[in-house]
């Protein structure tokens, strides 16, 4: 059983609220990730302008 609840946190971007899932706070914690600071949206916009691969590197 999680000891999570869902949270809203605001983009730091945009200012929008967006949903901080149950499931996702435990992978966050279980991987030692701090809490995103962006929306889905603002989040794929910035790997855009930075031309991201989505993580998977350059090989």
């Amino acid at each position: 059983m999680s000891n999570y609840l869902e949270q809203t946190l605001t983009c730091a971007d945009c200012g929008k609220g967006f949903s901080f899932s149950e499931r996702d706070q435990e992978f966050y914690r279980e991987k030692g990730f701090e809490p995103p600071k962006r929306c889905k949206d603002c989040r794929d916009a910035k790997k855009a302008q930075r031309g991201d691969a989505g993580g998977k590197g350059n090989r």
